[in-house]
């Protein structure tokens, strides 16, 4: 009878340790949340046309695209120009933050610059996602807002475009970006490795070409074009990406991993997790590039 009646202790020891060991974590990314100097919002193309003279805007598109038209002044920011492939053989990297703040101050930005981006969910791949989650990880503290419907919309509303190339900063009056990197947003493929139980892993890449044939174990299949809705592909909302969570078996007690080949798509499901008031949620930049290289090289 005691040894039964220990066995049963330590299963409810066991369970409240590994529920106490969920509540810090969360408590943790909580408070890295809170800790992001960058106010990500939502802006209504109304609201966007009003305030443009007062925000400097990037276009997370292709540049093939930017340079056929964009929002008058609006400068290319595509991570096909700010990504590359590491010297150890890892694509899609982001580039390091030494290289990356440069570009930024000579187009005029500074850490506190209020910034509106915009891309179209389709061949930005979701870019403006992951502008969002780069100008995060970088530390930018002004306010980044997220032109909802993009361009799409934009051009809808009969709003005008064009494609004249917005002047840079010349050196002598260009603003140092410094930068104050934050781990909050990004995990590493060994990190998420010997630590997978404490996370939900998701998959935001294509079901049939890329998940089926192989993914990261355990995790869970939602393709980020579920994301955004609509002929404008504006963003789903928090009590819709909370259904689309739980219909597809995400707890919401757990942290939430997302991930794709490179953290572009991944980075705009993160975009739209953070737009919620959600717990905070983290993008997995390296993906399937960086966890295949990590496994075949550990």
């Amino acid at each position: 009878m005691t040894t039964q009646h220990n066995s049963a202790t330590d299963r409810h020891n066991g369970v409240n340790i590994r529920s106490l060991i969920l509540l810090v974590l969360m408590m943790v990314l909580m408070t890295n949340h809170s800790s992001w100097a960058l106010q990500l919002q939502r802006l209504d193309i109304q609201n966007g046309s009003a305030k443009i003279e007062d925000m400097i805007l990037l276009d997370a598109r292709p540049q093939a695209q930017w340079q056929q038209n964009h929002l008058p002044g609006a400068f290319s920011l595509s991570w096909e120009d700010y990504t590359r492939t590491a010297s150890d053989g890892v694509k899609y990297r982001t580039l390091p933050a030494h290289e990356f703040a440069p570009k930024l101050a000579a187009m005029g930005i500074n850490p506190q610059s209020t910034l509106l981006i915009y891309g179209d969910a389709d061949t930005s791949w979701g870019g403006e996602g992951w502008l969002a989650w780069a100008l995060a990880w970088l530390g930018h503290q002004g306010t980044v807002y997220l032109l909802d419907g993009g361009i799409q919309a934009w051009q809808q509303a009969g709003l005008p475009v064009n494609n004249h190339t917005p002047p840079l900063v010349s050196e002598n009056d260009c603003v140092d970006y410094q930068t104050e990197q934050t781990s909050a947003v990004n995990i590493s493929a060994q990190e998420l490795a010997g630590n997978a139980e404490k996370y939900t892993i998701v998959d935001t890449r294509n079901y049939w070409t890329e998940w089926l044939p192989n993914h990261i174990p355990g995790a869970i299949h939602i393709d980020w074009k579920s994301f955004h809705h609509g002929d404008q592909h504006r963003l789903i909302g928090g009590q819709q990406l909370k259904a689309l969570l739980q219909e597809n078996g995400v707890p919401l007690d757990k942290p939430i991993v997302y991930y794709c080949t490179g953290g572009i798509r991944s980075g705009f499901t993160w975009m739209v997790h953070s737009l919620t008031d959600l717990p905070p949620a983290l993008n997995f930049e390296g993906g399937t590039a960086e966890w295949n290289h990590y496994q075949a090289n550990k």
